[in-house]
């Protein structure tokens, strides 16, 4: 979901609870799913008009409480292409790699539980290179833990900015993203810790708000401060990379919307992000659209300069989609420009050289094409073809020989194709997580 100046867009969504049905924005619909949380019924989605999709309600945490609808674990794709609940299946992205192994997801409690392949501490003396998941050139990362990469992928899927439909044009900015990306956080631990205490994203930067944005900052940052003898805690960032450029010791990291504090980068880690994203880079050097997104772990000196211990970049469109290179970009730009509604594929931890669908299609009723771009070198494109269930239609694009073919025609459903607005109530009590076996949060 996108949210708007009055509320939460969304296509509409009936839920069945206790044998009656609500509309996301009717009256009632709050006490409906708080009701339904302690009598432990499960709602079911009623985007399949017949028999219905099974979800489940969670208590959101922290101090404003309230509930959210979630996804039964691997039950995304059995929904309406068109439904918000809707995911594609989980073999068609480098989500299948690490559902249930790296990501697992406790409906009882509502709580995901992350294993990461990276430190979330530091012993002094030690030092990381930067990370690009599976494609590093040293141990390829497994399915059983994430990676800086794939972690960053995951929670981009979970706020649903993988997501795009006509009406999110021109809404999408760094404060949505950061909203969403928080929410995206909620109920997840990684290494027994709560990953939303860790997480640091910047907030939009405002000169009148400059010392209450200062203060708060510095209060998330106190944790990974060092203390003597102990292994130092580390934060998590992601923010908008401005510049990586030389310091007077070293080289800084300059992120948007922190203009007054730099992140301290060691030459080593430096020299290792040009030859582990010399790709990134360039896409990022030879297109004024993207923009390139950088998680990274960090540590805090008793002075408060942070410093940088690993990182991963991910280039995004001027919409926030991720996108891997120049002909991704081309067809990305072509499903916005037409109006098109899809969801975004991300890898992960699978290298570039995986059959991972770009884009599904999710404005064309009853099925969801999968788009894939075939890149040169790559002539077995048989394995595109099935990579899935044969019953879902695969659209190729061989841009090395090829203009790119038309796109499957869009056939939206009568009652699903205009947006509703979810009143912001509403919108804190239903946000969707995508199964224990992946993300997926409303918006």
């Amino acid at each position: 979901m996108e949210t708007s100046g009055q509320g939460i867009t969304a296509s509409s969504a009936v839920l069945e609870i206790g044998g009656r049905r609500f509309e996301t924005q009717s009256a009632g619909f709050a006490e409906a799913i708080a009701d339904a949380h302690a009598s432990h019924w499960r709602p079911r989605c009623m985007c399949r008009l017949v028999e219905g999709v099974e979800m489940y309600v969670a208590r959101l945490a922290g101090p404003t409480g309230g509930f959210i609808v979630k996804r039964m674990p691997d039950t995304g794709s059995r929904h309406a292409p068109d439904c918000p609940s809707y995911e594609p299946p989980a073999a068609f992205s480098g989500l299948g790699q690490v559902l249930g192994s790296a990501i697992t997801e406790d409906p009882t409690t509502g709580e995901t539980t992350l294993k990461l392949n990276f430190s979330m501490s530091k012993i002094a003396g030690r030092t990381a290179m930067p990370t690009a998941g599976g494609d590093s050139d040293s141990v390829v990362s497994s399915g059983t833990k994430l990676s800086l990469r794939g972690l960053l992928h995951y929670l981009w899927d979970q706020a649903d900015l993988t997501r795009w439909h006509p009406g999110f044009a021109g809404k999408r900015t760094w404060g949505t993203v950061r909203r969403h990306l928080l929410l995206a956080a909620e109920n997840k631990i990684a290494r027994g810790d709560s990953l939303r205490s860790r997480l640091y994203i910047p907030e939009v930067f405002s000169v009148e708000q400059r010392d209450a944005i200062n203060a708060r900052r510095t209060a998330q940052w106190s944790r990974a401060i060092a203390a003597p003898g102990k292994p130092q805690h580390l934060m998590l960032l992601i923010a908008e990379v401005k510049e990586i450029v030389p310091a007077r010791y070293g080289f800084k990291a300059v992120v948007k919307h922190v203009p007054d504090q730099a992140f301290a980068l060691d030459e080593q880690l430096c020299r290792g992000i040009g030859r582990r994203f010399e790709s990134e880079l360039a896409l990022w050097g030879a297109t004024d659209d993207i923009h390139m997104v950088m998680i990274a772990t960090f540590s805090v000196a008793a002075a408060g300069v942070p410093t940088i211990v690993e990182l991963s970049l991910m280039p995004v469109t001027r919409h926030w989609l991720p996108v891997a290179d120049g002909f991704e970009g081309q067809l990305l730009e072509r499903l916005v420009a037409d109006g098109r509604s899809f969801v975004k594929g991300l890898r992960y931890n699978l290298s570039s050289g995986s059959a991972v669908a770009s884009a599904t299609l999710t404005d064309c009723e009853d099925v969801a094409p999968l788009l894939f771009v075939v890149h040169a070198g790559i002539e077995d494109s048989g394995r595109y073809l099935q990579v899935g269930d044969p019953s879902v239609p695969v659209w190729l694009w061989h841009p090395a020989s090829e203009a790119m073919p038309p796109l499957p025609p869009q056939q939206l459903h009568p009652s699903r194709a205009d947006p509703v607005v979810v009143s912001r109530q509403a919108a804190s009590s239903l946000r969707r997580s995508r199964s224990s076996t992946f993300p997926r949060t409303l918006r």
